[in-house]
């Protein structure tokens, strides 16, 4: 997937007079297996030196223990949290032309255009006190659900920004008739929205925002939540595109330094069979030359290449076509 990417970054420098420097590290399983570690302290400083990071999907069955020391989704959020990368942004848009391939009825998929924004380095993934003991007499596991102020606050403000260039719209997902820490997301959040009065927001249960991306997705437009419910909604989002090889993903912080890289896993069914669907790495890449390195018309470049691409019927396997890795490819970069 990354080779793939990298290729059409490799043309877009060619035909603007760009000059891309790329350095390789190794994350996740192929770094446990090299150096013990999912995420060594000079990848790390690596990353931390660049202008940008595209990342390939981690994982695989061989490292699936749930009770092994180190695991690769560990090295991810290491990396995350290294980077100071707080909010993930993944765009949701039907292709007029994958309409068929998505199982929802077509009429639902019109105009969807939906931009999710996960916070990423906070809530019930770095929680603390989170682990496993024994309590009297029985075996106990605690996770903890944990949110400063600050931290929804900067997610929920680039939420508001990112809305002023789209419809004007943020909904806000929380579990706020449960959870105390969603009850002071929608405290923040409803402060935020008093300061941007243009702004239309509304309040959403995540139980409800699960239904209503599958009943009317059209009607959202910007989708702000934490970390947990994002990682699922984002996952259930896939299927309005038609496959989740479709979607990219921008993870940002307070600089330009930004993590890129496909909403999917690892794939290892399909692993070294040259069949993997591209364009959600190609679209993260474009996603990469905006955010990171302030190229919008190349990146506008790479979306307009992709959508023509698909509008010609160039199709993975996964859309219903017969085309490889390489030719998707090359299908985008001809189109360039």
């Amino acid at each position: 997937m990354t080779s793939a990417a990298v290729r059409v970054l490799d043309a877009i420098a060619t035909r603007h007079g760009h000059q891309f420097t790329y350095q390789e590290h190794l994350i996740g399983g192929c770094s446990i297996d090299a150096y013990g570690a999912s995420l060594t302290h000079e990848t790390l400083v690596a990353c931390k030196a660049a202008d940008a990071i595209l990342l390939g999907a981690v994982g695989g069955p061989q490292w699936d223990d749930p009770n092994a020391k180190d695991r690769p989704e560990r090295g991810l959020l290491a990396l995350r949290k290294g980077l100071g990368v707080f909010a993930n942004l993944r765009p949701v848009k039907v292709h007029p032309a994958l309409i068929d391939s998505s199982p929802l009825k077509p009429e639902k998929l019109q105009g969807v255009d939906i931009l999710v924004i996960r916070e990423l380095t906070g809530g019930l993934y770095f929680g603390w006190p989170k682990g496993r003991d024994v309590k009297d007499g029985r075996e106990r596991a605690v996770d903890t659900m944990e949110y400063y102020d600050y931290e929804i606050r900067r997610v929920v403000e680039l939420a508001f920004r990112l809305a002023k260039g789209r419809k004007n719209k943020v909904t806000s997902v929380d579990k706020a008739n449960v959870l105390e820490s969603s009850r002071l997301w929608r405290q923040v959040t409803t402060q935020m929205g008093a300061e941007n009065p243009q702004i239309a927001l509304e309040h959403m249960l995540v139980d409800t925002a699960s239904m209503r991306l599958i009943t009317a997705p059209a009607a959202l437009d910007v989708l702000v939540t934490e970390n947990m419910f994002g990682d699922i909604l984002t996952d259930e989002a896939s299927v309005l595109a038609g496959s989740m090889g479709m979607l990219p993903s921008a993870s940002l912080g307070e600089g330009t330094v930004g993590l890129y890289e496909p909403i999917h896993g690892s794939a290892p069914d399909i692993a070294g069979k040259g069949i993997a669907n591209p364009i959600g790495t190609i679209l993260s890449a474009a996603m990469l030359l905006r955010h990171s390195l302030r190229l919008e018309a190349e990146a506008a470049q790479v979306e307009a290449a992709v959508d023509a691409a698909i509008t010609a019927g160039a199709r993975t396997a996964d859309l219903g076509g017969s085309l490889g890795t390489r030719a998707m490819t090359e299908e985008v970069i001809s189109r360039l």
